[in-house]
């Protein structure tokens, strides 16, 4: 989805080339108002998307999944993280950013983790375990997030 905005660049001070009018840079204001519309339900486009896909490896890969969940239970000394189905599968998910970041990371990815380890904490244990994400992957992601708005934006 390409979003398309028309040129406003009388709407601020540092960009303006003229005297602008009240009317100009009310109509200007409302142009931009309706851009960063754009971008949030553009935005919000990818996190549904996000959230209808969410840990899709454990449906698809059911038989790994609980094949691996089926060892640890049952004692087995192995640790469940270097086990076929989440080394090899599981992590092809974007959002378990501390096991594999992807180069592409991006705030899409961090909401979602943040949805993750909240519901799964609270679902399952009424608590949420200490996660962080190192300020170099979040300025990544943020940077990101920025870059991969700009390659939708088509200025008119």
């Amino acid at each position: 989805m390409k979003i398309k905005v028309n040129r406003s660049q009388n709407a601020d001070t540092r960009s303006a080339n003229k005297i602008v009018s009240k009317e100009e840079l009310y109509q200007q204001s409302k142009q931009h108002i309706k851009d960063v519309q754009n971008a949030i339900e553009w935005m919000r486009e990818i996190l549904l998307d996000a959230a209808e896909n969410h840990d899709w490896t454990k449906l698809t890969n059911i038989d790994e999944f609980h094949k691996d969940f089926a060892l640890i239970q049952s004692g087995n000394l192995g640790e469940f993280k270097k086990m076929h189905w989440f080394k090899d599968l599981h992590l092809q998910e974007r959002h378990h950013l501390n096991d594999k970041c992807p180069d592409g990371v991006n705030l899409f990815d961090v909401m979602e983790r943040i949805a993750d380890i909240t519901m799964a904490g609270m679902a399952r244990t009424g608590n949420i375990y200490d996660d962080t994400l190192s300020p170099e992957i979040l300025t990544k992601a943020y940077k990101n997030t920025i870059e991969l708005l700009k390659k939708t934006i088509e200025v008119i």
